[in-house]
Parts: C-alpha cells; sequence; structure tokens
C-alpha cells in the first residue's frame, strides 16, 4: 500500500465494511418492504423474502459490525447463488450477463469474512475482532 495510506488502512477497511452493509441492506428493504421501487414483480417468493430477508439481516449486520465473519460469510454465499441462478447461466462473462454487481458484492463479503469486523464495529466493542 502507499506509504500515503498506511495509516488510514483499518478507517478505510471500516468504512467499506459498513458502506457495502449498508448498499446490501438497501437491496433487502427493496424486496422485503418495497422500498427504493419495490421488489421486480416477476420475482418469485424466495427471492423477495429468502434472498431478500438474507440481505437485509446480513447487510445490517455488517454494517454496524455484530457477527460479522457469519453474516458476510452468508452473504457471500447468496451471491454466488445469485450470480449463478439470474445472470452466470445467460453468459460467461458478467459484464455481458450484467452479473458484475453480484461478482463484486460475492468476493468483497468473502473477503470481510475472512479479516473479520475491523474497528467501529459492535464486535470490536465485545472484544471480537
Amino acid at each position: 500500500m502507499a506509504a500515503f495510506m498506511r495509516p488510514y488502512s483499518t478507517h478505510t477497511y471500516a468504512l467499506l465494511r459498513i458502506i457495502t452493509g449498508l448498499l446490501f441492506m438497501s437491496h433487502g428493504l427493496q424486496k422485503v418492504l418495497g422500498m427504493f421501487g419495490g421488489a421486480p414483480a416477476a420475482a418469485p417468493p424466495f427471492v423477495v423474502y429468502g434472498a431478500g430477508g438474507i440481505e437485509l439481516v446480513a447487510g445490517a449486520l455488517i454494517a454496524i459490525g455484530l457477527f460479522t465473519r457469519w453474516a458476510a460469510f452468508i452473504a457471500s454465499g447468496e451471491m454466488a447463488v445469485a450470480y449463478w441462478m439470474a445472470h452466470g447461466t445467460n453468459a460467461f462473462h458478467p459484464i455481458v450477463n450484467k452479473g458484475e454487481l453480484a461478482v463484486v458484492y460475492c468476493f468483497v463479503f468473502l473477503f470481510i469474512a475472512a479479516h473479520g469486523s475491523g474497528i467501529w464495529s459492535v464486535d470490536a466493542g465485545r472484544g471480537e475482532v
């Protein structure tokens, strides 16, 4: 990492975790509560309530940093499944099949699951980073 950013690495990681968690939670709010335009009309109930529930709860847990590793691991798995259900069968490359967001979420959450909650988290307050 560039020397000028080294002192801020823990802070930028915390911002990555918080913002990614909030954005993921927004997808759950859209599906489950109909916010931000609501869920697509053709979405089956298991997507609305199953995936939407995971997105809502895991996103909130990741954002506040509570049970972060488990929440991120489950969210990563959900995004892998979502990619192959909705995008991967249409074309090979994520740019072509419009699945790049699912891929990015999948791997960011996998990184968060491996790295832990870091600073500015409930887990840190509980002594579990």
